[in-house]
């Protein structure tokens, strides 16, 4: 089993605000198999060293250089820890402080030094949570599961949810007539359901406020076609689990959501690049580094894809938004597409981590703009 700690988005947009005089940002590759976790802890070790050399080329004071040790060395040691893992890890050192998280994504490993962390890879795991509600809806029985990436599914208490269709409507059966005695058989039952269908929706409210990951409704007959007309919760993905949820356990809902987020995903970035060629031709959308720097600085990104995996180093002026390109990585600079990135969201916008394949043009970032600058 992973265990998996994906931060927030006000966390990573937090730790995005971060400025030190050193930020170490590290990213290695674990396991979940305890027995073969020592070779993560001696490229923790590794990496480690690396991080000093620079800031020691960098000048930083010699106190601030071991309180900044002092964090590695003593995650190294952390037996616990250790035996708990997932696919990645990602370390972010200051001398004052240290976040580690555990990911389920497959990242680059890496080690960056500057004076703020390099988050491009810690943004795959938002990206990309393939976590979701499942709602299993039947008449007889409902149901909240919430899905994660790597983790056992779990049924989650919710206030107020109708044991049952019958229970909802206060009724021994649906198939009565209603108070008015005006309608039965199929169209009674198709009034009840949506009744029904309701106050499952009201009941999921508190628990689905201010979320943003998908919630995936598993249901058969009439149900999957009433439950989307009155829900409200707008990440209801269209895709259902179309099954009896009945005879499903959690694990077999988890199953049966990991294809439809997949899907989901997919969908998502066709829709990114289908929007970029559209903006493209009104003359909001680029491809240039510098544009799209100046564009993050303005707050005039609306939505960005960034490679994953290409570091492109220097600086981006605060004011301006104007780039200043190295050939070498010390502690002196940073990843540009990071910082746009860390820019574009303070401003609002969405950004998605994925690969370079699936960028308009292979470059390094597409950027679709709010306006054109």
């Amino acid at each position: 089993m992973l265990h998996v700690d994906i931060p927030t988005l006000p966390e990573f947009k937090a730790l995005s605000s971060i400025r030190a005089d050193a930020c170490v940002s590290i990213y290695l590759d674990t396991t979940p198999l305890t027995q073969d976790a020592g070779s993560a802890r001696v490229e923790l070790g590794n990496f480690a060293r690396t991080a000093r050399e620079k800031l020691e080329a960098a000048g930083l004071d010699k106190r601030r250089l071991g309180a900044l040790m002092e964090h590695f060395d003593g995650l190294a040691e952390d037996d616990e820890f250790w035996r708990l893992q997932a696919n990645s890890l990602a370390v972010l050192a200051t001398p004052d402080k240290l976040s580690v998280y555990r990911l389920a994504n497959d990242l680059h490993e890496m080690v960056e030094v500057s004076d703020r962390f390099h988050l491009k890879q810690l943004l795959r795991a938002l990206t990309f949570p393939h976590s979701a509600f499942v709602l299993a809806l039947a008449e007889n029985h409902v149901r909240l599961v919430e899905v994660f990436a790597d983790l056992p599914a779990r049924e989650v208490r919710v206030d107020n949810m109708p044991k049952d269709a019958a229970d909802a409507l206060g009724k021994s059966t649906l198939n009565d007539r209603s108070h008015s005695g005006r309608i039965h058989g199929s169209e009674g039952q198709n009034v009840r359901l949506r009744q029904f269908a309701r106050k499952v929706d009201a009941a999921l409210r508190p628990v689905l406020s201010g979320r943003e990951i998908p919630l995936i409704l598993a249901a058969t007959g009439r149900l999957a076609s009433l439950f989307p007309s009155v829900c409200s919760y707008p990440n209801l993905l269209e895709d259902i689990i179309a099954d009896s949820p009945d005879r499903m356990s959690e694990a077999d809902l988890a199953n049966a959501a990991r294809p439809i987020l997949d899907t989901a995903y997919a969908k998502d970035i066709e829709g990114m690049k289908e929007l970029y060629e559209t903006r493209s031709s009104q003359g909001r959308a680029t491809a240039d580094m510098s544009d799209a720097a100046r564009a993050a600085t303005y707050g005039a990104i609306e939505a960005l894809l960034v490679d994953i995996d290409t570091v492109v180093h220097g600086t981006v002026d605060d004011e301006s938004g104007a780039v200043t390109f190295s050939d070498k990585a010390d502690a002196g600079n940073y990843g540009v597409v990071d910082e746009i990135a860390g820019r574009a969201l303070a401003s609002g916008a969405r950004v998605l981590a994925v690969r370079k394949s699936d960028i308009p043009g292979g470059g390094e970032l597409a950027a679709i703009l709010r306006y054109a600058v």
